[in-house]
């Protein structure tokens, strides 16, 4: 009964390894992917602990149920593998890439670092200063928590606007605020603001919230210790497809570099591809956010597509996107690289085959690593 039991256990071990090769049905098995992808350097302990079990059990002489329990396994144990394999080669040639897209000043480290993996200590926090931020026409004020940059006094210092994610309906500025920290820390302001939230505020809202917060900045670049003309709108997931939105169509000269992480960039595109009952029902998700569908809403439907304002005068852009995210397709941050290819605008596409949607949730993972030392390049050659 127990090698049975024990071949139970190494088959739910593989169903939820697969989840690095597959995308997630579900959004249970969507956060299920996230631990296995960007943790699965740590759980391969599990399969390796049951192999020896068995081998215990079976005193060296296997039965055919338990030599089929070690096969499931060892096949769990290289699929948790996979994200750091894949992130290591995908490491050897980041840093020439990132030289050759922005003239980069490389971080003093490499992508990714085996060591790094099992962090477990945080990064020092900085001070937090939370602010008010009016929107013009809009009563209650929005808050911007600020992140003062750590570098010499009177040295103003670039800042990052960090846009929230959570499908425009959910999420706060508090959101995954690990990096914002390690960014202050390394010389970089970062403010991550409030937006009006959906289904009760309809896009253009969100855009006048992030504009007003950008003119905050400005007003108050003195006081806050930052440069006004050294600014990077920065997103994940709807925050990303705010910070492109914008970025591309405000022609604030101080916008140097626009950052968008598991973002949709055109959501025409989105409609046209999207399923009844998705993960997200998105359908619904979209309706709530613009007031409609393309045919009511096309002019907000326009607007919030970023793709379609891309030109050559379009700021520098970093994008990173798993390439089994079942949240945000892929494809949104790859039709957004190919149109500014075309344009000619700077950009660096870091495209993860084993990950998912917020696989940034652990910072210290082969997805957090990679991401984190294409944005620190990426910031440190345009904001320089």
């Amino acid at each position: 009964m127990l090698r049975w039991a024990l071949l139970l256990v190494a088959s739910v071990f593989l169903a939820s390894a697969s989840l690095v090769w597959l995308r997630a049905p579900t959004v249970t098995t969507w956060k299920l992917a996230i631990l296995v992808s960007e943790f699965g350097h740590a759980l391969i302990l599990l399969p390796v602990l049951l192999v020896a079990v068995v081998l215990v059990q079976s005193g060296g002489r296997p039965s055919p149920v338990q030599a089929v329990t070690i096969l499931v396994a060892l096949l769990t144990a290289v699929s948790l593998l996979r994200p750091t394999v894949t992130a290591w080669r995908l490491a050897q040639g980041m840093p020439d890439r990132l030289a050759k897209a922005f003239g980069a000043t490389l971080p003093d480290r490499k992508p990714i670092e085996v060591s790094a993996l099992w962090a477990v200590s945080p990064e020092a926090k900085v001070a937090i200063e939370t602010r008010e931020v009016r929107t013009p026409g809009v009563e209650e004020p929005l808050k911007m928590d600020f992140y003062r940059a750590v570098r010499p006094v009177g040295e103003p210092a670039p800042c990052v606007v960090m846009i929230h994610g959570g499908g425009w309906d959910s999420g706060d500025r508090t959101q995954l605020s690990a990096l914002n920290h390690r960014l202050a820390r390394r010389g970089y302001a970062v403010a991550a603001i409030s937006y009006r939230l959906a289904p009760a505020h309809h896009w253009p809202a969100q855009r006048d919230d992030v504009e007003a917060a950008l003119d905050a900045l400005h007003r108050d670049a003195t006081a806050l210790g930052i440069d006004p003309t050294r600014i990077v709108v920065m997103g994940r997931s709807a925050g990303g497809q705010i910070a492109t939105a914008i970025a591309y169509r405000s022609g604030r000269s101080a916008i140097r570099g626009v950052v968008a992480y598991y973002a949709p960039h055109d959501l025409h595109f989105a409609w046209a591809f999207t399923k009844e009952r998705d993960v997200l029902d998105s359908f619904k998700l979209m309706r709530n956010y613009l007031g409609g569908g393309p045919g009511e809403k096309k002019q907000a439907f326009d607007s919030a597509s970023g793709y379609l304002a891309v030109n050559p005068q379009s700021p520098p852009t970093l994008l990173v996107h798993g390439q089994i995210d079942s949240l945000v397709w892929h494809r949104q941050s790859e039709r957004l690289a190919e149109a500014l290819e075309k344009q000619g605008v700077p950009h660096f596409f870091l495209s993860l085959p084993w990950a998912t949607h917020g696989f940034d949730f652990n910072p210290s993972g082969p997805g957090g690593q990679l991401a984190t030392y294409a944005l620190e390049a990426f910031l440190a050659s345009v904001t320089r």
